[in-house]
């Protein structure tokens, strides 16, 4: 019998009728193998993943094939979304197969859960150079049953290497490391369409904040350039979807024209930051619109009645990938008439040869930017059609509610906020996070994917680290203090839960999560950053907003273990980077006083990546050796202060030693004494670097002077101690 018809996830609804005897995940599926002596069948995938349906139809909705699958194997199906544990592990069993990966990804295990041999795709007749499954499934199990010495073999090689952990050697990494690192990178974007070279391209937006940031650094011209020109090219190309807003997975050519259709939430989040950051670097409303866009299509298709924001849409409707996006010349001028539908024709690239299978993708790639008359008047065209495209039979919306991609999107929009001078942003993040904390939270535990009131728990912890960076934004921007005790809840969680002691990294899953063939340990950025980078990330921050010494002491106890494994393949550790980056030449900014309204809105315009900003209140207090504490308390006219002479941004970064602090009975560490600032009723900014901060300013320009008085002689937040 199907047993996915209780499932929570819209993927696995999708197959609740097949005629495949499926599984969920889960142990009483392995022990059903082992009761029976079969193998499993484990198929993985994603509600808007296109081949996922492909494989569906063909073969999982085909009796003959289902009746082979029912009599040789016990069949599991995973979401890898609401599972991303299960598909890491049986992914990274694939990789050492020496298959590239992909989903829907078909695995064979023992009944055990151990992975002996795999793929992605199989047509059901051969084609494309794979075999046919049906042949596939027939030889598999042949061999398992007639040959088990071979499968015992492929079992030990590949559950010996999943066990093995990146352990770092610690080291150190300096600015003049990661400007190096910043070259080579630079020299890796495509000149002419942005991205990485070659195709396909994915947007990357780790990598692409990377390069922003060694830009910044350096003064790098055509590092800016070609961070600039992938964002300009994306925003031009098909892969942005010019009518709704939002932008595809990715693009299958070089030259971002041609999406996979799918849309995710994950992509949409990191690139709502990055085309906020180039509008505040050009001021071009290329970027502008972009940006926004992305959030009119939250709003509009993502947004759930709970207000939390929803996962995927499917690139398929009708059966066909991109048939709810594409047009024809016929269609547009049957909407907006003869003389409209030539002007938009001309510069959305519609041709009546087309340009993708028939069909058009609207893409302005070659006719680029318009002045903004031109842009009003195709404003009111690609209204028009937008409506006439809601008519159309729409893609399926994947509505789960994830933790971690939720976390990226109200961070998100709280740091976009005020670059685009868009308030009304940060009441769509604070909807959206209170669901999070209320419905997806337990004991302090957040769980990882939420529907209909199924909630996949113990999250992971990128859900935890994904959370705690999206409290602290909303901190720096609110300076409601429970997101700071939230994010510091998180903190504690992931060093208590999901921290390895012995790797120095985060393991995905919690130490008391249902066990896997191995705990994975992952370090890599994927389409996400991966959870230690975020969580290295929102440790800086933290430190930058407290600076405690327990802080401090975390932060460096983190990043020192990362250092060695993103040193040794920098390229897939971009996260860690930045994180490093952040902590290195990061900014404090401390606003205080009365009427300081101006004054800390200036500093949340300040472009996040170098800065974190805290405004203090009249009962908030300064530990004892915060390096304000003396511009603070002062009575008479505050003079520089530098706690710290060593504490340089040029100097190499290595771990450093807190002071010994007193541990009460319950474990947390008794706080250093306070003193509350005194600074008075006028309105006054520090900008503070390390153990370092300037002296007060009291109006905006001389924030925004100070701050790049600051950034221009090389300080930065990193200190020896």
């Amino acid at each position: 019998m199907n047993r996915l018809s209780e499932a929570s996830s819209p993927y696995l609804l999708q197959h609740r009728d097949n005629p495949v005897h499926w599984w969920e995940w889960g142990p009483e599926a392995l022990a059903e193998a082992r009761r029976l002596h079969k193998p499993i069948l484990i198929s993985i995938g994603y509600a808007a993943c296109h081949w996922c349906h492909v494989m569906a139809h063909e073969s999982f909705e085909d009796p003959d094939v289902a009746a082979v699958m029912n009599e040789l194997f016990v069949n599991i199906k995973v979401d890898r979304e609401e599972r991303p544990d299960v598909d890491h592990v049986y992914m990274s069993a694939l990789h050492l197969l020496g298959e590239p990966g992909g989903w829907p990804l078909t695995m064979f295990l023992t009944p055990e859960g151990e992975p002996f041999w795999g793929g992605t795709y199989f047509p059901k007749e051969p084609r494309f150079g794979r075999p046919g499954f049906v042949a596939v499934l027939r030889e598999i199990a042949r061999l398992y049953h007639a040959e088990p010495e071979r499968i015992l073999k492929n079992r030990d090689a590949i559950k010996q290497h999943l066990a093995r952990t990146d352990k770092s050697d610690g080291g150190t990494l300096g600015l003049d490391d990661l400007d190096r690192l910043g070259t080579r990178l630079a020299e890796l974007i495509d000149t002419e369409n942005g991205g990485l070279q070659g195709a396909p391209k994915f947007p990357n937006p780790p990598i692409l904040e990377f390069l922003y940031r060694y830009a910044g650094r350096t003064d790098d011209g055509e590092a800016k350039r070609r961070f600039l020109l992938t964002l300009e090219r994306m925003a031009l190309g098909g892969i942005h979807d010019h009518l709704g807003g939002g932008f595809a997975r990715y693009s299958v050519d070089e030259r971002w024209l041609v999406p996979h259709f799918e849309k995710m939430l994950y992509d949409n989040a990191q690139l709502l930051e990055l085309y906020a950051l180039a509008f505040v670097e050009t001021g071009r409303t290329l970027f502008r619109d972009a940006a926004e866009g992305i959030v009119t299509w939250l709003q509009r298709e993502m947004t759930t009645p709970e207000g939390a924001f929803a996962s995927s849409l499917d690139a398929d409707s009708e059966g066909e990938e991109g048939r709810f996006y594409v047009w024809s010349l016929g269609e547009i001028q049957d909407v907006l008439g003869e003389e409209d539908a030539a002007f938009f024709a001309k510069v959305y690239d519609i041709t009546e040869a087309a340009n993708f299978e028939g069909r058009n993708i609207p893409n302005r790639l070659v006719s680029g930017e318009a002045p903004r008359s031109v842009e009003e008047r195709l404003a009111v065209m690609r209204a028009k059609l937008l409506e006439r495209r809601s008519t159309r039979v729409r893609p399926g919306l994947d509505d789960k509610v994830l933790a971690d991609w939720n976390g990226l999107m109200i961070g998100a929009l709280v740091r976009a906020s005020p670059l685009l001078d868009r308030p009304e942003w940060i009441t769509l993040a604070r909807r959206a996070y209170r669901f999070i904390t209320e419905a997806m939270t337990r004991d302090g535990r957040l769980g990882h994917s939420w529907r209909g009131d199924a909630l996949i728990f113990p999250g992971f912890a990128l859900d935890h680290a994904a959370m705690m960076r999206a409290a602290l934004a909303l901190f720096e921007t609110t300076s409601d203090r429970a997101y700071l005790r939230d994010a510091e809840m998180w903190r504690d969680r992931l060093l208590s839960d999901y921290l390895d002691e012995e790797t120095g990294a985060l393991a995905m899953t919690a130490r008391d999560a249902d066990p896997l063939v191995v705990r994975p340990q992952p370090t890599q950025d994927d389409a996400v950053p991966n959870a230690n980078g975020l969580f290295a990330e929102a440790l800086v921050r933290l430190t930058q907003l407290t600076k405690t010494d327990s802080d401090t002491q975390r932060a460096s106890d983190v990043l020192s273990r990362l250092i060695g494994i993103a040193r040794s393949a920098p390229l897939g550790h971009t996260s860690i980077l930045n994180a490093l980056d952040l902590h290195l030449r990061g900014l404090t900014i401390l606003v205080t006083g009365n009427d300081a309204d101006a004054l800390f809105d200036t500093g949340l315009t300040i472009p996040y990546p170098i800065r974190s900003v805290r405004r203090l209140q009249a009962d908030d207090a300064l530990d004892d050796n915060h390096p304000a504490k003396a511009l603070a308390s002062s009575s008479t006219e505050p003079r520089a202060h530098r706690a710290d002479p060593a504490g340089r941004a040029s100097e190499k970064w290595t771990q450093f030693s807190a002071p010994t602090m007193r541990s009460s009975k319950n474990g947390a560490s008794d706080r250093i004494p306070k003193v509350h600032p005194t600074f008075g009723s006028d309105a006054r900014a520090l900008v503070c670097a390390g153990m370092r901060c300037s002296l007060p300013v009291t109006d905006a320009d001389g924030l925004k002077a100070q701050v790049r008085a600051m950034l221009s002689a090389g300080t930065g937040s990193a200190s020896k101690g």
